[in-house]
């Protein structure tokens, strides 16, 4: 039978030249730049850490792809966008066997039971922790949760009126030096609780200083996250806070003076806005304590505007507490973002919330792979501090042909490719040490 895509066609003419092409070119990618993912997976071991977490009940005699095999091509996938990760993942292009199909990956994500997705969280805590070299003296936590709407009937997921949709709403958390993820947890798609959100700290905080006995720990997070059994947990534990504070008649009260005082010097002095800082103790109904309360008083035309923070450190003024330290915690929707809509980490569409956070484990992972890329980029390169999708369409959406030899295999790229040299950098840069 004729296979009618072999079949030459027609261009018009350029210069005099006649121009036809034809589906023959032989096998090329377009996502050449995946092995730099592999280079980075490599690197940081990631498929098989995840895979040694999960219990593979399959026949040995009979299984053709490895768990190792399925992750890693898993997670390749959704770094590039799409399924195309056959030689990075370890296979040869003409010879070898072909990678796993979409039904064994769905298998994949439903076999694990409730202590294999929570082994699969540590893991990726675990990873965070491995990539200092040594214990810092502080880090800095920024957690928050985000919208991922559902168009189904997902176990788990809640209408939420705020939102008006169903959805989930995943917590996140990051190491906000850094941008690193450190724990991703799927959940209903109402506002957490303060005992629930009690628990995941308090998990968490015990797996760092397992690791970590003498690092400091400072968590930052908007007002829901300030309830007072998160504060007076943090408290008993010597952890460090600072959540945003909803406005009340009380502590507007409480800082009436200073604010009067704001809003008539920008009167007399004609500005158009001025800006001023102070602090207060303040104690509400459910809390068994007076806490620090510092407020960002701006007077405008239009008006006051007053915002609250509660924290439990002592030192520094309440504008280095307000700008300096809570303020930054903005950068989390930043890289929520990235998860989210570059690495597509909300379609969260399994029916059972667990397959549902294997999932979301990864795309976390993708996240750490293209963290890992990133940061192989030269500082003084402009792609230093791109986001993903830049990346992704800068070195991973890079044409090649692949020729496979008796000896070897050659990854042809595109004589005009503009990041060659940035490239042929990375590539020698995460290149795993010499013994």
């Amino acid at each position: 039978m004729t296979d009618d895509t072999l079949l030459p066609f027609s261009f018009p003419a350029v210069g005099r030249k006649k121009i036809t092409a034809a589906f023959d070119g032989g096998r090329i990618t377009s996502d050449g730049g995946v092995m730099l993912l592999a280079a980075a997976e490599r690197r940081l071991h990631l498929a098989d850490r995840l895979a040694a977490a999960i219990q593979d009940p399959r026949d040995p005699a009979r299984v053709t792809h490895a768990m190792a095999d399925i992750l890693r091509a898993r997670i390749f996938a959704i770094a590039c966008g799409y399924e195309d990760a056959k030689l990075a993942c370890g296979q040869l292009p003409d010879s070898g066997n072909d990678l796993c199909s979409q039904p064994t990956c769905s298998r994949l994500e439903n076999l694990p039971d409730l202590r294999t997705v929570i082994r699969l969280g540590r893991v990726l805590v675990d990873l965070w922790l491995s990539s200092y070299v040594a214990p810092p003296k502080s880090v800095t936590l920024d957690i928050d949760d985000t919208l991922d709407a559902v168009h189904g009937h997902q176990q788990l997921s809640l209408f939420n009126a705020h939102y008006d949709e169903r959805c989930f709403l995943p917590i996140h958390i990051y190491d906000a030096a850094t941008g690193r993820p450190v724990a991703m947890i799927l959940r209903p798609g109402k506002t957490p609780t303060g005992k629930e959100i009690r628990g995941h700290l308090r998990r968490l905080v015990r797996m760092i200083r397992a690791r970590w006995p003498r690092t400091r720990i400072l968590i930052r997070g908007d007002s829901h996250y300030g309830r007072a059994q998160v504060m007076a947990w943090c408290e008993d534990n010597a952890v460090d806070y600072v959540f945003g504070l909803p406005g009340n008649k009380v502590l507007q009260r409480l800082v009436d003076e200073v604010a009067d005082d704001i809003r008539t010097r920008r009167a007399l002095e004609h500005k158009p806005a001025l800006r001023g800082y102070t602090e207060t103790r303040y104690k509400a109904k459910s809390w068994k304590m007076h806490r620090r309360a510092c407020a960002r008083i701006e007077a405008t035309k239009l008006g006051l505007d007053i915002r609250f923070v509660v924290t439990n450190l002592a030192n520094g003024s309440a504008q280095h507490i307000y700008d300096v330290v809570y303020c930054p915690r903005g950068q989390a929707e930043n890289l929520i973002k990235m998860h989210k809509s570059q690495l597509a980490s909300d379609r969260t569409s399994c029916r059972s919330p667990i397959a549902n956070q294997v999932r979301l484990v990864l795309h976390t992972a993708a996240y750490w792979l293209m963290l890992t890329l990133r940061d192989a980029v030269p500082k003084t390169h402009q792609l230093s501090k791109a986001e993903f999708a830049t990346l992704r369409l800068r070195l991973l959406k890079l044409g090649a042909r692949v020729t496979e030899t008796v000896s070897r295999i050659r990854l042809a790229f595109a004589a005009a490719c503009p990041e060659d040299s940035l490239f042929r950098a990375i590539a020698i840069t995460l290149q795993p040490a010499a013994p």
